[in-house]
């Protein structure tokens, strides 16, 4: 047996067991997923605060309904994913809120041989870019936040999505494409 193939006997354990209602286990699976449900959050929101609060209530909702989850072929982080977009989606909905970075997030100095203003620009194009990307559809952004910020192939993304890989690479190529055009307009203004 590959250590992969124990990793996913082990894992697999993991996750009979809490289903099985065994919160040690759970707790296995939160701690194995809740930095990269908390960087999907907070990447949609902008907010330390209701990134926090947001992927508690994943991990909460995830815990009272783990008894009901069924296996498949997709993974458990797969599901965990669709319950953070759903909480996201209400949470733009219910409260418009606007994208803002609080100034404690920012570092604009990160060492003494760094230059302010070079940091301080580089903040405001970051600044940038999350404002055009916060312009796209809720399906563009959370597609852009899982290949570059969580690093995922197409085929996990289309798995979070509940799309084919085809159909994400379809989306990205028009997502880059949509990005370019509202880059192109804003630099007309």
């Amino acid at each position: 047996m590959s250590p992969e193939d124990k990793n996913f006997v082990d894992n697999n354990d993991v996750l009979d067991r809490a289903i099985s209602g065994d919160e040690a286990a759970f707790s296995i699976l939160y701690q194995e997923n809740v930095k990269k449900i908390y960087s999907y959050i907070y990447y949609r929101t902008g907010n330390v605060k209701d990134a926090e609060d947001l992927t508690a209530r994943v991990f909460q909702r995830a815990l009272n309904h783990i008894t009901r989850y069924k296996k498949t072929k997709v993974p458990f982080s797969a599901w965990l994913y669709r319950i953070a977009h759903n909480l996201v989606a209400n949470w733009h909905r219910d409260s418009k809120h606007k994208f803002e970075l609080p100034l404690e997030d920012h570092t604009y100095i990160q060492s003494k041989s760094v230059i302010p203003e070079k940091q301080i620009e580089k903040s405001q194009q970051i600044e940038y870019l999350m404002r055009i990307i916060r312009k796209l559809p809720q399906d563009r952004q959370q597609l852009l936040i899982l290949k570059y910020v969580d690093s995922m192939s197409n085929r996990e993304v289309g798995i979070i999505m509940k799309k084919s890989e085809g159909a994400i690479k379809s989306l990205y190529h028009r997502t880059l494409k949509e990005l370019r055009n509202i880059i192109d307009e804003d630099e007309l203004l």
